[in-house]
């Protein structure tokens, strides 16, 4: 489980540290300006050859940001070492959600009977904003809604080439860490210290509240906001059995999710940050987007 787990703007120059600026640069690899948030529904990724996981180097740079928002105490050498070892997969073509999915779209799931409404006053109220990424989902939820779409979850595998492109971005936006770019929180060891308003908010956002980090295939909200479900057993050794279209181990005690969220320090919203949870658990800053094979039979 994770530890707590402006439109225009001059590209940032390739770095792996902080950049503060009020108007965050965008997406380094495009020169569109994005005037609006882009709209709903789903995305083509282009497959390929893509590279996953961390090499050593990258996983101490993960330890070094740990440490200076926290302690070297706090950050033990293998906080990060489950993105270990970066290997190569081949995928295919694949469809994903433009954002995550809300608390509306999911609602339709719940009222034709097909998913499971709120189980607790508490999570009712947390659901009330139409357009905030729907949580306190279990990994359950999340499939079976999927599934009533004629969707499913993504892959380890394609979560992360979304995220982190062919080029293996660091975050997905660029290799510059900008504060105003996601909503993200801090690796903070106290629950009351781990929230962060500097972006705006100080717990959910609407999803495609920060259209400027998007990724070049238009994909928003993979970093902050709420952590998301993907398909994959987890193993602490991040090794694919297959290198085609890799499903993640056959079996396991806990599902991954991927992205980090408002809860979040920059260590855990890196695009190799992964997460896991027990399966039937349930979380407010864990949530899910779907994916599918096939081009989508209507917009989502």
């Amino acid at each position: 489980m994770l530890l707590g787990a402006t439109l225009f703007g001059a590209t940032a120059a390739p770095s792996r540290g902080v950049a503060h600026a009020t108007r965050p640069a965008g997406p380094q690899e495009t020169e569109i300006a994005v005037l609006r948030a882009p709209s709903r529904g789903m995305v083509l990724v282009k497959g390929g050859l893509v590279r996953v996981g961390s090499e050593l180097t990258e996983v101490s740079d993960a330890q070094r940001m740990c440490r200076e928002e926290l302690s070297r105490e706090a950050c033990s050498t293998s906080l990060f070492s489950d993105e270990m070892v970066a290997h190569d997969v081949r995928l295919s073509d694949f469809w994903l959600d433009r954002t995550e999915v809300t608390n509306d779209a999911y609602e339709r799931c719940v009222e034709v009977g097909e998913c499971r409404g709120p189980r607790h006053v508490g999570a009712r109220r947390w659901r009330a904003v139409p357009a905030h990424p729907v949580t306190l989902v279990t990994w359950d939820d999340a499939d079976r809604y999927c599934r009533w779409r004629g969707a499913r979850l993504p892959t380890e595998a394609e979560w992360e080439r979304a995220a982190r492109g062919f080029a293996r971005r660091l975050y997905p936006w660029g290799e510059v860490y900008a504060p105003l770019l996601s909503n993200h929180g801090r690796a903070a060891l106290l629950e009351v210290e781990r929230t962060d308003d500097v972006d705006g908010f100080l717990e959910l956002a609407p999803v495609a509240s920060f259209p400027s980090a998007r990724t070049p295939e238009g994909v928003l909200d993979l970093a902050g906001n709420v952590s998301e479900w993907v398909a994959d057993w987890y193993a602490e050794g991040y090794a694919e059995p297959e290198t085609v279209d890799p499903r993640g181990p056959a079996s396991g005690n806990f599902k991954v999710h991927r992205g980090g969220s408002f809860i979040d320090g920059r260590a855990w919203l890196r695009g190799a940050r992964r997460g896991h949870a027990l399966p039937s658990s349930s979380a407010k800053w864990l949530g899910f987007r779907c994916a599918t094979s096939g081009r989508p039979s209507r917009s989502w």
